[in-house]
């Protein structure tokens, strides 16, 4: 029972949380959608013309085979049934191969639009402030830019392809019809009243099922992702069984949500098919015992055969419509991606940023992640060109957000900050990053090499440049012990190395860039007491004439720098140099002794 309860606790998280189902059917997204479509129009066209004439040479099969069955077999004629059977082949073939060429041109066009919505989605998402990813389980913004595209191009391609198709099927062989039996025909369309109706009550419904589906299948991602990066995590808290029985259930409301849209959507097949038999049925009928006079046994068979060609079109535009109402589901998540707005931009008049010396100065500047909840509370300070700054406190006193002001992934409430006195919310932001060097607390290594790692920094780096980068942070001694050196593959996150070696190569990627100012988020959290010695020495070299700003918990590793400034409460409580601090016996001083003490114990 406790397991239970546990389990239904830990079930109620963000990822049970489905986005809202309350928004009508949009035409409007799909009207969007075809700007991607338009750059393919000639080869869409082309595919469009190809599909008509395969449509026009079908439907001259039951035109043959009503004058095989009323003249050449009545008549005894078999050169003219031979002729007939020939000429029937021709069309089936010719209808065959037109059909081939348009798939081949609508998977062509498919592929296109895939990249192109692709590379709108992944160019966007370059773009969004880190409050989008915090926001959001990294599975759900997957799911959309793989699988909700792959669904997306295929309606946009086939989908629209096969609409004309489907409606000049339909044209062509009302046509026929009405040239071969006008009675007839009027007997076949006679059921089209009663699937309008149906149809008319299933659209509602069928939109939230395949929408719910939608909103579960994300969840259900976002779950697996997550689950599969922090697997190590979920071994050492033995967590697998309450982990396994949130999966379950994410996999149950997937499958329930998907096995009630089919229901629904069946509803629809299920109406065509029971109309086109009863329809078909009717033909016979009405063809031998109501009409007079009556249709000749050729007309009657050609007749039943146009039927089924009549009422085939309408089951694939029932299907038709039921991907339509999943593309339109796909398209809200894409296109609300797309237009996610980009909190952190160029602004209008941005210039790039000269060449920069390294002073910094921030001038009353107010930061809040949420209204009335300030970080920084009216800070001021000014950083010398070629100085270098630690910034010390407790945790959640501002110190990373005073780092990330610098580098602008966030905005300022108000005030200023300045870098050589120009104010960087006015300089392009490629100009500003290209010359920061930045290392970030998590450190991250992509799947790849080491030596493709390191030059993630500057990618026109030598050999020789990677290689004297990973000497200065003492990184290059175990890079040399791997099997293939600096071509060693790490795997994904660099699951081969230890977070200590990870940090190395992410510090020697910043320092490759050559950055006139350099910012280190606890950049030596996680390398041993001996390594961080012997990485100290580089750094020392390293900040010469660099401006840097030093995030650090142990106070031994930053008691060389220019300045320590001691934040809390969103302001700087004190600052000066290593001694000057000590020398006051504030806040610093009890912070420094406290750690001596546990490193006493």
């Amino acid at each position: 029972m406790e397991q239970e309860r546990q389990v239904s606790a830990v079930a109620r998280n963000k990822f049970d949380i489905d986005e809202s189902l309350e928004s009508p059917f949009n035409i409007q997204h799909l009207k969007r959608s075809l700007v991607y479509v338009k750059k393919y129009k000639g080869k869409m066209i082309l595919a469009l013309v190809f599909s008509l004439f395969s449509v026009i040479a079908a439907l001259f099969g039951p035109l043959i085979i009503q004058e095989a069955l009323d003249v050449a077999v009545a008549n005894g004629d078999i050169p003219y049934l031979l002729l007939l059977v020939g000429l029937l082949a021709l069309s089936i073939g010719v209808s065959i191969l037109l059909n081939v060429l348009r798939s081949r041109i609508t998977a062509v066009v498919g592929q296109n639009i895939i990249y192109d919505i692709r590379q709108d989605l992944f160019e966007h998402l370059q773009q969004l402030p880190f409050s989008y990813y915090d926001n959001r389980p990294h599975g759900k913004i997957l799911v959309r830019v793989v699988q909700y595209v792959n669904n997306v191009s295929d309606m946009l391609s086939n989908g629209i392809i096969n609409f004309f198709l489907e409606i000049f099927n339909l044209i062509f062989v009302t046509v026929f019809m009405f040239i071969l039996d006008s009675r007839l025909a009027l007997v076949i369309l006679a059921g089209l009243p009663v699937l309008v109706l149906i149809v008319l009550l299933i659209m509602p419904v069928q939109r939230r099922a395949w929408q719910n589906f939608s909103n579960k299948n994300s969840n259900m991602n976002a779950y697996l992702h997550e689950s599969i990066l922090g697997a190590g995590v979920t071994q050492i808290f033995t967590r697998e069984r309450v982990n396994a029985e949130i999966a379950y259930t994410q996999f149950h409301n997937c499958r329930k949500s998907f096995l009630h849209a089919v229901f629904v959507s069946n509803w629809v097949w299920f109406s065509v098919e029971m109309i086109s038999v009863i329809v078909g049925a009717a033909v016979y009928g009405a063809g031998i015992l109501l009409i007079k006079p009556m249709a000749t046994f050729g007309t009657i068979i050609a007749m039943g055969d146009y039927s089924w060609r009549f009422w085939r079109p309408i089951t694939n535009l029932a299907n038709l419509y039921n991907n339509l109402i999943n593309t339109v589901a796909y398209l809200e998540r894409i296109f609300e991606t797309i237009d996610e707005p980009v909190d952190i931009q160029d602004a209008p008049d941005a210039k790039p940023l000269p060449p920069i010396r390294g002073e910094v100065e921030f001038k009353d500047v107010v930061f809040e992640y949420d209204q009335g909840h300030p970080i920084l509370n009216h800070m001021n300070f000014k950083v010398k060109a070629g100085e270098s700054i630690a910034l010390v406190g407790p945790t959640g006193a501002g110190k990373t957000t005073v780092i990330n002001l610098i580098s602008r992934f966030y905005d300022i409430s108000s005030g200023k900050v300045l870098i050589d006195e120009n104010d960087i919310s006015k300089a392009t932001l490629h100009s500003l990053r290209s010359q920061m060097g930045v290392m970030l607390q998590d450190s991250f290594v992509f799947s790849g090499n080491i030596i493709d790692n390191i030059r993630y920094g500057k990618l026109d780096a030598t050999y020789e440049e990677v290689v004297a980068a990973a000497k200065t942070v003492k990184a290059h001694e175990f890079i040399e012990t791997m099997e293939k050196g600096y071509q060693t593959e790490v795997n994904e996150r660099g699951s081969r190395l230890s977070q200590g070696q990870k940090q190395l190569i992410s510090f020697a990627r910043t320092l490759i860039a050559d950055p006139k100012i350099l910012i280190l988020d606890e950049a030596t959290s996680s390398i041993d007491t001996k390594t961080e010695r012997l990485m100290q020495e580089g750094l020392n070299e390293l900040m010469k004439g660099r401006t840097s700003f030093i995030i650090a918990h142990r106070l031994s590793t930053i008691q060389h720098c220019d300045r320590i400034m001691y934040i809390d409460g969103g302001i700087i409580q004190e600052s000066g140099t290593h001694e000057e601090l000590l020398r006051r016996k504030g806040k610093y001083y009890e912070l420094y002794m406290s750690q001596k003490e546990d490193a006493a114990v």
